[in-house]
């Protein structure tokens, strides 16, 4: 981390939210005051967690303290993986380069489809009967 000492960002996947705090460190990163091994049962969501960090190479530099609210685990990762690169990019025009071209940086937009009335479900509809 060249400039900032600290760099705030929120990101967001589903209806997941998360925000992050990023300081020059020793690698830690906390979720919620939990450890991010404890926090995220599966090795794919910690990945998915901390990858804007992995891919700079700058995970054993800098601590991460997120507060995540709202969604399930996964939509927590992508929230996170979110918030971070957006963290990092206000802080270098080659990381924000980087990490626009892995698709860090964009929003995910895809979530639950709502229930319409007269159906059970988003798009399934009630048997038809002939007679």
């Amino acid at each position: 981390m060249a400039t900032a000492e600290l760099n705030k960002a929120t990101g967001r996947r589903k209806t997941a939210t998360v925000s992050v705090e990023i300081t020059k460190g020793k690698g830690e990163v906390k979720v919620n005051g939990r450890d991010l091994n404890e926090y995220f049962s599966t090795a794919a969501m910690r990945e998915t967690a901390i990858a804007a960090l992995t891919t700079l190479n700058i995970h054993l530099e800098v601590n991460v303290a997120a507060r995540a609210r709202g969604g399930g685990l996964n939509g927590q990762a992508g929230a996170m993986r979110h918030a971070i690169a957006r963290a990092l990019s206000k802080e270098s025009p080659d990381y924000r380069a980087k990490l626009k071209s892995l698709g860090y940086l964009t929003r995910d937009p895809r979530a639950k489809e709502r229930k319409k009335t007269g159906q059970p479900g988003a798009r399934k509809r009630f048997q038809f009967s002939k007679r």
